[in-house]
Protein backbone atom coordinates (compact mmCIF):
# COMPACT_ATOMS: atom_id res chain seq x y z
CA UNK A 1 0.00 0.00 0.00
CA UNK A 2 1.20 3.38 -0.90
CA UNK A 3 -1.57 5.62 1.51
CA UNK A 4 -2.64 4.92 4.27
CA UNK A 5 -5.35 6.95 5.81
CA UNK A 6 -6.80 6.50 9.40
CA UNK A 7 -9.81 7.70 11.27
CA UNK A 8 -9.17 9.47 14.73
CA UNK A 9 -11.75 8.84 17.39
CA UNK A 10 -11.26 5.25 18.49
CA UNK A 11 -9.00 4.43 16.13
CA UNK A 12 -5.93 5.89 16.58
CA UNK A 13 -6.71 6.07 20.77
CA UNK A 14 -9.11 4.88 23.31
CA UNK A 15 -12.31 7.06 23.20
CA UNK A 16 -13.67 5.22 26.03
CA UNK A 17 -11.00 6.20 28.32
CA UNK A 18 -12.64 9.70 28.00
CA UNK A 19 -16.08 8.68 28.18
CA UNK A 20 -15.71 6.32 31.45
CA UNK A 21 -13.58 9.41 33.34
CA UNK A 22 -16.49 11.74 32.32
CA UNK A 23 -19.24 8.72 33.81
CA UNK A 24 -17.01 8.99 36.86
CA UNK A 25 -17.17 12.93 37.52
CA UNK A 26 -20.46 13.36 36.58
CA UNK A 27 -22.60 10.49 38.31
CA UNK A 28 -22.23 9.60 41.92
CA UNK A 29 -23.57 5.90 41.01
CA UNK A 30 -20.74 3.68 41.05
CA UNK A 31 -19.95 1.49 37.67
CA UNK A 32 -18.99 -1.61 37.26
CA UNK A 33 -15.96 -2.33 34.18
CA UNK A 34 -18.81 -3.87 32.55
CA UNK A 35 -21.23 -1.33 33.20
CA UNK A 36 -18.92 1.31 31.29
CA UNK A 37 -17.93 -0.55 28.62
CA UNK A 38 -22.21 -1.00 27.95
CA UNK A 39 -22.76 2.60 28.58
CA UNK A 40 -20.16 3.72 26.15
CA UNK A 41 -21.32 1.35 23.15
CA UNK A 42 -24.56 2.55 23.79
CA UNK A 43 -23.49 6.45 23.72
CA UNK A 44 -21.83 5.47 20.62
CA UNK A 45 -25.06 4.32 18.59
CA UNK A 46 -26.83 7.59 19.50
CA UNK A 47 -23.90 9.70 18.72
CA UNK A 48 -23.40 8.52 15.06
CA UNK A 49 -27.46 8.09 14.75
CA UNK A 50 -27.67 11.94 16.22
CA UNK A 51 -24.45 13.26 14.09
CA UNK A 52 -26.29 12.08 10.99
CA UNK A 53 -29.43 14.26 11.60
CA UNK A 54 -27.08 17.31 12.57
CA UNK A 55 -25.36 16.61 9.25
CA UNK A 56 -28.76 16.88 7.92
CA UNK A 57 -29.83 19.90 9.47
CA UNK A 58 -32.46 18.21 11.20
CA UNK A 59 -30.93 19.60 14.60
CA UNK A 60 -28.69 21.66 16.12
CA UNK A 61 -24.80 20.73 17.86
CA UNK A 62 -26.24 21.60 21.34
CA UNK A 63 -29.28 19.43 20.45
CA UNK A 64 -27.20 16.20 19.57
CA UNK A 65 -25.00 17.32 22.64
CA UNK A 66 -27.54 16.92 24.90
CA UNK A 67 -29.81 14.00 23.23
CA UNK A 68 -27.15 11.93 23.00
CA UNK A 69 -26.03 11.17 26.66
CA UNK A 70 -29.87 11.85 27.93
CA UNK A 71 -30.71 8.97 25.29
CA UNK A 72 -27.88 6.87 26.60
CA UNK A 73 -28.91 7.10 30.38
CA UNK A 74 -32.24 6.37 29.38
CA UNK A 75 -31.36 2.97 27.95
CA UNK A 76 -29.02 2.33 31.25
CA UNK A 77 -32.48 3.23 32.92
CA UNK A 78 -31.11 6.48 34.23
CA UNK A 79 -32.20 9.76 33.81
CA UNK A 80 -30.39 13.22 33.22
CA UNK A 81 -31.71 17.02 32.82
CA UNK A 82 -30.99 18.99 29.87
CA UNK A 83 -28.26 21.29 32.52
CA UNK A 84 -26.32 18.30 33.09
CA UNK A 85 -26.35 16.65 29.79
CA UNK A 86 -24.66 19.75 28.60
CA UNK A 87 -22.44 19.78 31.85
CA UNK A 88 -21.34 16.17 30.95
CA UNK A 89 -20.36 17.18 27.85
CA UNK A 90 -18.13 20.71 28.78
CA UNK A 91 -16.22 17.59 31.41
CA UNK A 92 -16.19 15.24 28.20
CA UNK A 93 -14.29 17.87 26.46
CA UNK A 94 -12.06 18.01 28.96
CA UNK A 95 -11.07 14.55 29.23
CA UNK A 96 -10.80 14.36 25.47
CA UNK A 97 -7.96 17.23 25.84
CA UNK A 98 -6.06 14.24 27.98
CA UNK A 99 -6.19 11.51 24.98
CA UNK A 100 -2.97 9.97 24.14
CA UNK A 101 -1.94 7.56 21.09
CA UNK A 102 -2.46 4.02 21.13
CA UNK A 103 1.46 3.23 22.08
CA UNK A 104 1.50 0.43 19.00
CA UNK A 105 -0.11 3.17 16.92
CA UNK A 106 2.63 5.80 17.23
CA UNK A 107 5.25 3.28 16.28
CA UNK A 108 3.00 2.33 13.42
CA UNK A 109 2.99 6.24 12.18
CA UNK A 110 6.53 6.36 12.96
CA UNK A 111 7.83 2.89 10.47
CA UNK A 112 5.37 3.92 7.87
CA UNK A 113 6.64 7.01 7.54
CA UNK A 114 10.11 6.27 7.63
CA UNK A 115 9.02 4.13 4.75
CA UNK A 116 7.77 6.62 2.78
CA UNK A 117 4.11 6.32 2.69
CA UNK A 118 1.83 8.56 2.42
CA UNK A 119 -0.33 9.65 5.28
CA UNK A 120 -3.51 11.14 5.72
CA UNK A 121 -6.73 11.82 8.23
CA UNK A 122 -10.03 11.61 7.66
CA UNK A 123 -12.67 12.13 10.40
CA UNK A 124 -15.95 13.22 11.13
CA UNK A 125 -16.79 16.57 13.22
CA UNK A 126 -16.66 19.67 13.61
CA UNK A 127 -12.93 21.29 12.59
CA UNK A 128 -12.45 22.93 16.32
CA UNK A 129 -13.47 20.14 17.98
CA UNK A 130 -11.86 17.47 15.77
CA UNK A 131 -8.31 19.86 15.29
CA UNK A 132 -8.35 19.68 19.19
CA UNK A 133 -7.90 15.72 18.97
CA UNK A 134 -5.52 16.41 15.95
CA UNK A 135 -3.20 18.45 18.09
CA UNK A 136 -3.24 16.55 21.03
CA UNK A 137 -2.49 13.46 19.84
CA UNK A 138 0.52 15.73 17.79
CA UNK A 139 -0.48 13.46 14.20
CA UNK A 140 1.49 16.51 12.54
CA UNK A 141 4.76 14.50 13.50
CA UNK A 142 4.31 12.04 11.40
CA UNK A 143 1.11 13.33 8.99
CA UNK A 144 1.38 16.77 6.96
CA UNK A 145 -1.84 19.41 8.32
CA UNK A 146 -2.53 19.40 4.22
CA UNK A 147 -3.37 15.97 4.46
CA UNK A 148 -5.67 16.52 7.77
CA UNK A 149 -9.06 16.69 6.33
CA UNK A 150 -12.17 17.12 8.67
CA UNK A 151 -16.12 16.58 7.62
CA UNK A 152 -16.79 20.19 8.15
CA UNK A 153 -13.92 21.62 6.50
CA UNK A 154 -14.56 19.36 3.32
CA UNK A 155 -18.28 19.78 3.18
CA UNK A 156 -19.11 16.09 3.27
CA UNK A 157 -19.16 13.14 6.46
CA UNK A 158 -18.15 9.73 6.16
CA UNK A 159 -19.87 7.40 4.71
CA UNK A 160 -20.67 9.52 1.61
CA UNK A 161 -18.51 8.91 -1.29
CA UNK A 162 -18.18 12.71 -2.04
CA UNK A 163 -15.74 12.51 1.54
CA UNK A 164 -13.32 10.06 -0.05
CA UNK A 165 -13.45 11.79 -3.58
CA UNK A 166 -12.21 14.68 -2.54
CA UNK A 167 -9.67 13.44 -0.75
CA UNK A 168 -8.64 10.83 -4.52
CA UNK A 169 -8.06 14.05 -5.85
CA UNK A 170 -6.14 16.23 -3.43
CA UNK A 171 -3.80 13.17 -2.54
CA UNK A 172 -3.54 12.12 -6.14
CA UNK A 173 -3.96 8.73 -4.89
CA UNK A 174 -4.50 5.47 -6.62
CA UNK A 175 -7.60 3.41 -4.92
CA UNK A 176 -5.53 -0.10 -5.26
CA UNK A 177 -3.04 1.16 -3.33
CA UNK A 178 -5.03 3.14 -0.65
CA UNK A 179 -6.39 1.68 2.63
CA UNK A 180 -8.49 3.28 5.25
CA UNK A 181 -8.28 2.25 8.76
CA UNK A 182 -11.27 2.92 10.94
CA UNK A 183 -13.49 1.44 13.56
CA UNK A 184 -16.78 2.18 12.54
CA UNK A 185 -18.11 -0.30 10.24
CA UNK A 186 -21.24 2.24 8.89
CA UNK A 187 -18.81 5.16 7.99
CA UNK A 188 -15.31 3.96 7.90
CA UNK A 189 -15.61 0.44 6.33
CA UNK A 190 -18.65 0.88 4.07
CA UNK A 191 -17.50 4.34 2.80
CA UNK A 192 -14.38 2.90 2.14
CA UNK A 193 -14.90 -0.38 0.19
CA UNK A 194 -17.85 1.98 -1.84
CA UNK A 195 -15.49 4.42 -2.71
CA UNK A 196 -13.12 1.37 -4.32
CA UNK A 197 -10.57 1.16 -1.49
CA UNK A 198 -8.83 -0.90 0.79
CA UNK A 199 -10.49 -1.00 4.40
CA UNK A 200 -9.45 -2.50 7.74
CA UNK A 201 -11.86 -2.45 10.37
CA UNK A 202 -9.97 -1.60 13.88
CA UNK A 203 -12.44 -3.52 15.87
CA UNK A 204 -11.11 -3.36 18.88
CA UNK A 205 -15.13 -3.27 20.74
CA UNK A 206 -15.10 -6.51 19.22
CA UNK A 207 -18.72 -5.60 17.70
CA UNK A 208 -20.25 -8.27 15.26
CA UNK A 209 -20.33 -8.10 11.96
CA UNK A 210 -23.57 -5.99 10.52
CA UNK A 211 -25.39 -7.68 7.75
CA UNK A 212 -24.22 -5.58 4.53
CA UNK A 213 -22.42 -6.25 1.17
CA UNK A 214 -19.57 -4.76 1.95
CA UNK A 215 -16.81 -6.28 3.90
CA UNK A 216 -13.53 -5.51 5.33
CA UNK A 217 -10.35 -6.27 3.43
CA UNK A 218 -9.05 -6.84 7.19
CA UNK A 219 -10.41 -7.13 10.66
CA UNK A 220 -8.19 -6.69 13.34
CA UNK A 221 -9.08 -6.56 17.36
CA UNK A 222 -6.57 -4.30 18.94
CA UNK A 223 -3.48 -1.91 17.70
CA UNK A 224 -1.00 -4.23 18.08
CA UNK A 225 -2.76 -6.83 15.78
CA UNK A 226 -2.73 -3.75 13.31
CA UNK A 227 0.97 -3.51 13.59
CA UNK A 228 1.18 -6.72 12.75
CA UNK A 229 -0.75 -6.18 9.17
CA UNK A 230 1.30 -3.68 8.13
CA UNK A 231 4.42 -5.13 9.08
CA UNK A 232 3.51 -8.44 6.76
CA UNK A 233 2.41 -5.92 3.79
CA UNK A 234 6.21 -4.90 4.21
CA UNK A 235 7.51 -8.44 3.94
CA UNK A 236 5.28 -9.30 1.09
CA UNK A 237 7.08 -5.93 -0.76
CA UNK A 238 10.13 -6.66 -0.22
CA UNK A 239 9.88 -10.30 -1.42
CA UNK A 240 8.33 -9.00 -4.91
CA UNK A 241 10.97 -7.10 -5.43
Amino acid sequence: MDTIIFDVDDTLYDQAMSFKNTCKRMFQEPFTEEELNQFYIISRKYSDALFDKCEAGQMTVREMHIRRIKDACSEMGMTISEEKALEFQEAYVEEQQKITLFEEVEELLGSLREQGKQLAVLTNGSTGHQSMKIKQLNLAKWIPEENMFISESIGYAKPAPEAFHILENKLDLDKQKTVYVGDSFANDIVGAKQAGWNAIWMNHRRRKMPENSFRPDKEVHSAKELVEVFEKDVLVERKLN
